[in-house]
């Protein structure tokens, strides 16, 4: 161990981790490298990502909320120093032999980084230990594989092994087309998990961001205690596309973006990403009160 490590003292996980969400981020490249530049997909405003990472990738003209990688996304709401990943080497299986699946899987992997869309660990949230599960849009547009059900159930599975309260932060296009029926049995599973998650009297937060659908929204993605969504995030089963052609009607404006989904009454809360870890924080806060307090009227009528 050199000065520098004494001084700081970090586990190897730890280091790992925060390399993964300068690289989800952006910032890890040396400084002689050109600097990348990621537009606004709103706006058009334009700026390094360093730059970027400041406002945790929301726009300060329009406020649209870019995504952002799974571990960046841990970064922004675990407690320093607490990461410790579930199930990393978890990866997909090519059940169906689907031609180029492979190739793709590869290709997804090389350019994020990860080995699955989604990322699962154990870490505090303003002090409370709990689960964090984060579908990242990157990696096949965090569609539902076997991999991913298996993932996220062994996630929920932990933390009612461990009487822990859940985070999931949801973000997919649905079930995985490549891996056909054995990717919609994921909904089964996970929704399984969730209920006995639920059944233990554990808490289960959800937060839905751009884009939330498909198969996803129909498992867990919407059977938290608490679901929050990001603002602007879209929210539903069928793409909107698909509906008006199926209908031959007309949309609402606004259809299907989390506002409009509050206002009809599947959501409870939308919250942005500079207030999210403050406002989970509470949330497990309140909830770990009231769980001692429950357990001490249960001694006292004993």
């Amino acid at each position: 161990m050199n000065a520098i490590e004494k001084l700081f003292p970090v586990s190897q996980q730890e280091r790992s981790f925060q390399l993964k969400v300068r690289r989800d981020a952006g910032t890890a490249a040396p400084g002689w490298v050109q600097p990348q530049f990621v537009e606004c997909k709103k706006c058009g405003r334009r700026a390094t990502r360093q730059v970027w990472t400041k406002s945790l990738y929301v726009c300060p003209n329009c406020g649209v909320h870019l995504p952002i990688g799974a571990y960046y996304r841990l970064s922004t709401i675990l407690d320093h120093g607490t990461f410790k990943e579930l199930n990393p080497d978890l990866a997909p299986n090519d059940v169906l032999h689907f031609p180029d699946y492979q190739e793709k899987l590869a290709a997804a992997s090389v350019k994020t980084g990860l080995k699955e869309a989604a990322v699962t660990a154990t870490g505090r949230i303003g002090g409370v230990q709990a689960v964090a599960a984060v579908l990242d849009s990157r990696f096949f547009m965090g569609s539902m594989s076997t991999a991913v059900g298996e993932k996220i159930t062994r996630a929920i599975e932990y933390a009612a092994d461990k009487r822990l309260p859940l985070v999931i932060f949801s973000a997919s296009g649905g079930a995985r087309m490549q891996e056909g029926i054995f990717s919609l049995m994921q909904m089964a599973k996970t929704s399984a998990a969730v209920k006995r998650h639920s059944d233990a009297g554990l808490l289960y937060l959800a937060v839905l961001t751009d884009p939330t659908t498909g198969g996803v929204t129909a498992s867990f993605a919407m059977e938290a205690d608490i679901i929050l969504a990001e603002p602007g995030a879209t929210v539903g089963f069928a793409g909107a596309r698909v509906i008006r052609q199926t209908t031959r009607k007309s949309l609402p404006k606004g259809f299907q973006t989390a506002e409009f989904v509050l206002e009809h009454g599947f959501l409870d809360g939308i919250c942005p990403r500079s207030s999210q870890k403050r406002v989970i924080a509470k949330l497990l806060e309140l909830h770990d009160r009231g769980a001692c307090g429950h357990k001490m009227t249960e001694r006292t009528r004993e």
